[in-house]
């Protein structure tokens, strides 16, 4: 297989993109003219424009607080089409983007081949103020296919699939000392979300299969090396662990939890913790986890949450009344008995252990019974499709 080439590799066969002080001096002299960003930040463009004589602009694939991905035709590698992440012209979003940069640097670096699924940055510069990163271009977020399919959920099958690519890029990470801190379906895509269609009978809707379950890992614009500074709060609410919430320090062990967090929904098609609060999020992690462990409560500074070293939460009050009829014990959510479901439901639980010490490692994770239970059933395949094969031979 071909190695994709990374910036430095780009850098060594081609003249130099423009720095940021050519940048800063074509920002007083012609900007104006060629140049324009919106009132939020975001760089003016549409299909047809050209960046760096190189980028040319498909389509919109999607915006965020950060900027908008663009998809584009890249005339320096034969026209193949890309992904080009456009920042806003605003300083704390190219900042992050810096950041950005370097992680996916490392990660080019570490792993120049692709092996460990995590998204494949070519190239990056600086356009007018708009710092603009190049990727392998993938197709919809494993959220985004989920909410199209009216939030039908995905396979057992499917999830192994789907779990033990997640599982592997993350060790990656974490071997590379390296925290993602914002693991969602969201930030998971497929590589090809091409379909098949089954109409289902009984909900009298059609129903979406994706052909192909292999993922990448995307958006590093919050990863956090080990020596770095670890901020306060991290993750998207619905995949943030306890100890990031009770303010305990974090590290690898919060992306475990969030993996945790995916998988459930993966499995159910909704959310295992829709809140938006603290205190309610706490709540129900205890209707679905048990008692949040008292050396947690003890350490932590967040000690309005608690009362005489228990929860402070009234069940009769409203928000009691919508966590409990929509919390239920964890086992409770199981939608088969068959052996796989509990296996997955096993790792589930390991992952959602409060105590960042006790929580499942992703060196173990991928050792784990539902996933061994994936190679057994391979090697199942292979031997009865042999043993078919030589029963034709001997007929």
């Amino acid at each position: 297989m071909t190695t994709k080439p990374t910036y430095n590799y780009y850098h060594q066969h081609h003249p130099p993109l423009p720095s940021s002080s050519t940048c800063a001096r074509s920002d007083s002299q012609t900007r104006a003219l060629s140049v324009r960003d919106d009132e939020e930040g975001h760089l003016i463009c549409r299909s047809g424009d050209v960046l760096q004589e190189r980028y040319e602009i498909v389509s919109t694939l999607g915006e965020g607080t950060f900027g908008r991905v663009m998809q584009c035709i890249d005339h320096r590698r034969g026209g193949a089409s890309v992904a080009l992440k456009i920042i806003k012209n605003v300083e704390k979003y190219k900042e992050a983007a810096r950041l950005e940069i370097n992680v996916l640097e490392k990660i080019n670096e570490k792993d120049p081949d692709n092996k460990f699924l995590c998204v494949q940055m070519y190239d990056w510069f600086d356009y007018h103020g708009h710092m603009c990163i190049s990727f392998e271009l993938l197709a919809l977020s494993t959220f985004d296919f989920l909410k199209e399919n009216n939030y039908l959920p995905y396979s057992i099958g499917q999830v192994r699939h789907m779990a033990y690519q997640i599982c592997l890029a993350v060790k990656f990470l974490h071997d590379n000392k390296l925290t993602h801190t914002d693991l969602k379906p969201e930030n998971i895509l497929f590589v090809n979300s091409d379909f098949t269609m089954s109409f289902n009978v009984e909900k009298k809707r059609e129903e979406r299969t994706v052909k192909s379950t292999a993922v990448r890992v995307v958006d590093f614009g919050s990863a956090t090396f080990d020596h770095e500074h670890h901020s306060t709060i991290v993750s998207t609410r619905h995949y943030r662990a306890p100890e990031v919430i009770l303010e305990l320090g974090w590290s690898h062990p919060c992306d475990v939890w969030s993996i945790g967090c995916i998988l459930f929904e993966y499995y159910l098609g909704f959310t295992l913790f829709q809140t938006h609060d603290n205190r309610e999020h706490l709540a129900m992690m205890e209707r679905i986890l048990g008692p949040v462990p008292s050396r947690m409560i003890r350490k932590t500074r967040k000690q309005k949450y608690f009362y005489r070293g228990r929860l402070d939460w009234d069940e009769s009050s409203s928000a009691g009344k919508y966590v409990r009829e929509n919390c239920k014990p964890l086992r409770r959510y199981l939608l088969s008995e068959a052996e796989d479901h509990h296996q997955l439901f096993d790792l589930i639980e390991s992952m959602l252990e409060y105590e960042p010490s006790k929580r499942l490692v992703l060196a173990d994770s991928l050792k784990h019974p539902f996933f061994e239970n994936r190679s057994k059933k391979r090697v199942k395949r292979r031997w009865s499709c042999m043993q078919r094969k030589s029963s034709l031979t001997l007929f």
